[in-house]
């Protein structure tokens, strides 16, 4: 998996990981890459969830969000940082005997990493194929961002 010699989620430094968009903000074009086309042409589906008392617990998901993925249950979520493709945290997810969706083994980790704490407001996009973006905010209901506040240049 890409990114595992990386140990702890750690981006790789890349620009893209320092709080910028990964990509150009102009429109695709007919010379834009296959990729790009894809992923812009891809449905996503978008939620917010609100970290209750115990932020390392198991998460429940958006029960909209189970019923979008019925039928093609994923196992796994891959949670990366938004406008950071350089890691994705390998999260399990299960369902219960309702029907309900719960992200699980690998989002203590993804959350510590994260300093993740009651009242942090999340959002999540997914993205298909078991890929989720999520951009996380704090108390304060200010954005955060991981990689850019250790920017190596001192002068």
């Amino acid at each position: 998996m890409a990114g595992r010699g990386r140990g702890r989620g750690r981006g790789c430094g890349r620009r893209c990981c320092r709080g910028r968009a990964a990509r150009p903000s102009s429109p695709a074009t007919p010379s834009s890459s296959s990729s790009d086309l894809q992923e812009e042409e891809r449905e996503v589906f978008e939620f917010v969830v609100v970290l209750k008392s115990d932020p390392l617990g198991i998460q429940r998901l958006s029960d909209k969000f189970a019923n979008f993925v019925t039928g093609n249950e994923p196992v796994m979520l891959h949670l990366r940082e938004a406008g950071c493709d350089c890691y994705r945290w390998p999260v399990d997810v299960f369902f219960d005997e309702r029907g309900k969706m719960y992200l699980h083994t690998g989002w203590e980790k993804f959350a510590r990493y994260h300093n993740l704490e009651a009242g942090c407001v999340l959002t999540f996009s997914y993205l298909g194929e078991a890929d989720m973006s999520v951009k996380m905010f704090d108390e304060t209901r200010c954005r955060r961002h991981y990689h850019g506040d250790t920017d190596e240049e001192d002068d």
